[in-house]
């Protein structure tokens, strides 16, 4: 088994120390063994973990995901069905955003389309839309609509 001080742990991991005082402090790692010298000291068993959690972290997941991810994992309980929620809602929400971010280009695209550089800053289409005043809910306070809805002056 190999024997890691922090710095050490960080440096194979690529990641900074304070990144995994951070994990500790928020129970995705377990509280370090200490050396007689008082420094924590990790194992191969935590180098993974980070590692998971980095992963996790790559895929979208957020840390109080990847700590259910890491609970279920170690439950004599849990089933992959467990898993595949936890997934699957992850995957709704990557299709959420994808879907705001497409409104947002379509719109952009629009606004876009409609300038040129030709013309006086003044008259800037972009500009026009952005200084816009949004419409007003019932209790008239300024409303945007959804990125979607955007309507590029004409």
């Amino acid at each position: 088994m190999t024997y890691f001080t922090i710095g050490k742990l960080s440096r194979a991991l690529g990641i900074r120390p304070d990144t995994i005082r951070y994990y500790e402090r928020n129970g995705l790692l377990p509280p370090p063994a200490r050396s007689s010298a008082g420094y924590r000291t990790y194992g191969d068993a935590d180098l993974e973990r980070v590692r998971f959690i980095r992963k996790g972290q790559q895929l979208g997941f957020t840390l109080r995901e990847i700590g259910s991810l890491l609970d279920l994992r170690a439950s004599d309980t849990a089933t992959t069905a467990d898993v595949l929620a936890i997934t699957e809602s992850k995957i709704n929400e990557a299709t959420a955003r994808i879907d705001d971010l497409t409104r947002i280009r379509t719109a952009l695209s629009a606004l876009s389309a409609q300038c040129s550089i030709d013309i006086p800053i003044a008259d800037c289409p972009i500009l026009a839309h952005l200084a816009s005043i949004p419409r007003e809910d019932a209790t008239g306070h300024g409303n945007p609509p959804a990125a979607g809805a955007v309507k590029a002056p004409s």
